[in-house]
């Protein structure tokens, strides 16, 4: 995701994650569609207010619905969630990598200490 286009959907994406309700809502929905009233059970909230949460989510492109007769399951897009995925694991690398030069540099600095105390403590003793 680098363009500006893509920037936006992160944001949305993001914006979208923001919220208890819809992670829950997408924890959920890892696990297989659901229509709005399965998604609304576990909830102390109004069905509506599950739709609206819903709309927030499939605008941001994190879901998507169809329809099957009178069912309109909802269903993650697991296309979606790599791309966030994805950007995450850029920079989480990115830490990684400076997490080990810095490992490395204490390791030096530590052997070094550790040399020169031995042979100050040798220079003492003679």
């Amino acid at each position: 995701m680098r363009g500006d286009g893509d920037a936006d959907r992160l944001d949305r994406a993001f914006l979208a994650l923001a919220d208890p309700v819809r992670r829950a809502i997408v924890a959920r929905l890892s696990r297989g569609p659901a229509t709005v009233n399965e998604l609304a059970e576990p909830f102390d909230i109004t069905k509506q207010a599950v739709s609206k949460h819903i709309q927030v989510l499939e605008q941001a492109g994190l879901v998507t619905r169809s329809r099957e007769a009178q069912r309109r399951p909802v269903h993650l897009d697991a296309a979606a969630l790599e791309a966030l995925t994805s950007w995450i694991d850029r920079y989480r690398l990115d830490a990684e990598r400076n997490y080990r030069r810095l490992d490395g540099l204490l390791a030096a600095m530590t052997e070094n200490a550790t040399t020169e105390n031995t042979r100050e403590n040798e220079e003492r003793d003679r």
